[in-house]
């Protein structure tokens, strides 16, 4: 048991620093490369900061852990609203002013009842993944176009990308961070998978059970760290745009890359539990949204603390249930 902890802490820590690199790296390649501070936010950070659970997936999968895999992208979902934005909120009352993330937000709630959708039956096949990664391309498609577009128009969430790009970072470094992210995120994925299978197997545990909350409040940390500084600064827009970014990323790419791995069958009550919790987190992060920005006032700090209860009454019944 010692031994499993020990891999789990190590890869934990060594993946939410690999992330934090690549993500640097990336952008600053990005950046360097003559791309819009627009896309490389909406983009390659969103893309970036859902690498750790899209690696991790990937891994549980191809170990025969799909569980793991399914729990993670779930888990992180929740967290990040629950969890990540609500310590934010708490921070900071979040003023959403950016079209972007406005228009953005409708299509999270869209993606999440669409891979419902896909997974009414109790199966999350091949095909379904494959549908799922389709429908990711298309979506960081369109979110190109609109960046470049933005781009033009000077969205408010710009500004705020612009003040975040690695301006201190020289090519070669960028190159060199890039590579180490590559590298990295599989090991410390692979620590952290085998510890979390250990663990989960030695305690009579399910693999979604140990998805859903360690792995994904480890893979969830490099957005806890984000956000919290992100609305310090005031840059309301970018921490919001984060979390909507990376959960659809976390819903199309992670659930679609561990599928097309290897199919497999839900818990018998996960989408009447787990699924439900994450459904009902984002329509009310959307309801909380439209209220506050048709009254021009930024959501208030008791919104935060109520989606902290919601994350910790929900991680209590898990234990309760496990």
């Amino acid at each position: 048991m010692i031994e499993a902890i020990a891999y789990l802490i190590v890869g934990l820590v060594l993946l939410v620093y690999a992330a934090d690199k690549f993500v640097l790296g990336a952008a600053a390649t990005a950046t360097y490369l003559g791309v819009s501070s627009m896309v490389v936010g909406l983009i390659v950070i969103g893309f970036g900061t859902s690498a750790p659970e899209m690696v991790v997936s990937a891994i549980a999968a191809m170990k025969g852990s799909p569980g793991l895999a399914l729990g993670n992208a779930v888990g992180s979902n929740i967290t990040n609203i629950a969890l990540v934005l609500g310590a934010g909120i708490v921070v900071s009352p979040l003023l959403i002013c950016s079209n972007t993330v406005k228009r953005e937000m409708p299509i999270l709630l869209a993606v999440t009842l669409f891979v419902l959708l896909l997974m009414w039956d109790g199966v999350l096949s091949r095909m379904d993944g494959i549908l799922l990664i389709a429908s990711m391309f298309t979506m960081t498609l369109w979110m190109a176009w609109l960046g470049l577009r933005q781009s033009k128009s000077k969205d408010v969430l710009e500004t705020e990308f612009e003040a975040e790009m690695p301006v201190d970072v020289s090519k070669k470094a960028a190159w060199l961070w890039l590579l180490f992210g590559i590298i990295m995120l599989p090991v410390a994925s692979m620590l952290m998978v085998h510890g979390a299978a250990t663990i989960a197997k030695m305690m009579g545990m399910s693999d979604v059970i140990i998805g859903l909350t360690i792995v994904a409040l480890g893979t969830s940390l490099p957005e806890l760290s984000a956000t919290i500084a992100c609305m310090r600064k005031g840059e309301h827009d970018l921490a919001l745009g984060n979390i909507v970014g990376s959960n659809m990323f976390n819903l199309l790419g992670v659930l679609g890359i561990s599928a097309t791995i290897k199919s497999f069958k839900l818990p018998e009550d996960f989408l009447s539990t787990d699924y439900l919790v994450m459904v009902d987190l984002t329509l009310a992060l959307l309801i909380f949204s439209l209220i506050f920005v048709a009254k021009n006032k930024p959501i208030p700090r008791l919104v935060g603390y109520l989606f902290l209860a919601c994350y910790c009454t929900y991680n209590m019944w898990l234990y309760l249930r496990a």
